[in-house]
């Protein structure tokens, strides 16, 4: 049924949002931070193959996300449009990724066929759960300010799960497999997440409500819909700036363990009087957990900071600050360790501000393309966000290989000065050029606030006339 105005969201519904994204954000870390280091060392498959699949496959699964939001927009059940996918797709995605983690006995092309196979198929899964999950938010309610409050329990949730990884997977793997048995011990490790995940997916279907519904207008072919999104200007700029800042978080992500390993190496820290020894593999682990953990403070300020002074300046304003303080990375020494945690916690808090204000926006353009051309397309503008982080994500993973490359970095070895220079500005200068782009996109956002207002007040006048 329609309902009134500003639809309040009880607390226990978002937390169970945050569900949601905290079982797919286990995942998401295991393949950005794992999966490659697996294939190589655990299964055994070249890392110039396993380069060349993950851009084949993720340029696939990028582009198949708008089909599941056509899907999604198209599907009619008694539970709704969006939370049936999190009922039916909780199981088979545990199980996908349990397989995608397993190391069955083949030869070196058999392998690659494999990985090929369970790695698409993986992603697939993810997109089959994900794309609903994240529509939901935009039929949860209609008030703005309640959609960045569900953003950012949806972001709580994901960082909380990036760091359950981040912080349990290497001890996990130890215990379950041991140093004979690495292969077991990622088998069994994912499977406990994957069965967490099976849970907090079904938690999240079990706790959520769909609640809005378009006005009745006549059916849309899936032509209408694509005309639509492409007289939406505001979509378009989202886009823009979503890829760019999930690029400038890839670059970060995928050049941590390069950064600590060959510049910053073992350090021994002096801390309350004390002389601590650190590895570089233990300053690394830090290091993300802590970018992760300072990520969530970030997301918990986008809704005060955004109801200060409106979403656009929240975001801009947050991406220049990741794109200065990250800029401000490069000019720090390996012996400058406190200033250079210091800088992660700052940039941690700027970007995760940015992220939950992503999907609020995308919210936003929805209830905008309702309003200018009478239908509504939620899974289809939703799942462009999906689709933009996930090619943020590869052109990141695939900058960070060819940037490496350019200035000539060999694995395993003392590097060069000019490879130390890639590494360095990878994580710092470069990377800020992905905030930066971000800022400039978001700049000509049109959608405000006030703008906001008016169209929920018409919209809702329509949807209480059907």
């Amino acid at each position: 049924m329609n309902t009134s105005d500003g639809i309040k969201i009880p607390f226990k519904e978002k937390v169970a949002y945050g569900f949601g994204d905290f079982a797919s954000s286990m995942f998401w870390k295991l393949f950005s931070m794992f999966l490659l280091f697996f294939y190589t060392d655990i299964f055994g498959i070249s890392a110039a193959a396993v380069g060349t699949m993950f851009l084949v496959t993720r340029i696939w699964d990028a582009i198949n996300d708008p089909m599941m939001g056509v899907i999604c927009d198209r599907t009619e059940t008694r539970w709704g449009k969006f939370r049936p996918y999190l009922l039916f797709g909780a199981v088979p995605f545990a199980v996908i990724g349990i397989i995608t983690f397993s190391t069955p006995d083949l030869s070196p092309s058999g392998k690659l066929v494999y990985a090929y196979v369970t790695y698409t198929l993986m992603m697939m899964i993810y997109t089959v759960v994900n794309v609903p999950y994240s529509s939901l938010m935009g039929v949860m309610t209609n008030d703005p300010a309640e959609r960045t409050s569900l953003a950012s329990f949806r972001f709580v949730g994901a960082f909380s799960g990036g760091i359950l990884v981040t912080s349990t997977a290497a001890y996990l793997v130890e215990y379950f497999g041991g140093k004979e048995n690495p292969a077991s011990g990622y088998q069994w490790t994912v499977g406990v997440y994957a069965a967490l995940a099976a849970v907090f997916f079904l938690l999240t279907f079990a706790g959520t409500k769909e609640r809005l519904k378009p006005a009745k207008v006549k059916h849309s072919s899936l032509k209408d819909d694509l005309k639509d999104i492409s007289k939406n200007g505001p979509w378009f700029i989202m886009l823009a700036a979503g890829i760019s800042i999930l690029i400038f978080n890839s670059l970060r992500d995928g050049s941590i363990l390069y950064y600590f390993k060959y510049f910053i190496k073992d350090q021994s820290l002096e801390l309350f009087g004390a002389r601590y020894n650190f590895t570089q593999a233990e300053l690394a682990s830090a290091y993300m957990t802590l970018w992760l953990a300072t990520n969530i403070i970030g997301v918990i300020l986008a809704k005060p900071v955004s109801s200060l002074i409106g979403k656009k300046k929240t975001f801009m304003y947050a991406a220049l600050l990741s794109a200065l303080l990250s800029v401000l990375l490069y000019f720090l020494q390996p012996d400058q360790l406190i200033a250079i945690f210091l800088l992660n916690v700052l940039i941690g808090i700027s970007a995760g501000i940015v992220l939950p204000l992503i999907w609020s926006m995308y919210a936003d353009i929805a209830d905008y393309s309702e309003w200018k051309n009478g239908r509504r397309a939620t899974g289809l503008i939703f799942s462009s966000s999906s689709m933009s982080q996930k090619f943020g994500w590869t052109l990141g993973g695939a900058l960070t290989g060819w940037l490496l490359a350019l200035f000539g970095f060999q694995a395993n070895i003392e590097q060069t000065s000019e490879s130390l220079l890639g590494i360095r500005l990878i994580i710092s200068i470069i990377a800020g050029g992905g905030a930066l782009l971000a800022a400039l996109f978001i700049f000509f956002y049109p959608l405000s606030e006030d703008f906001m207002k008016k169209i929920e007040t018409e919209l809702e006048q329509k949807r209480n006339n059907n």
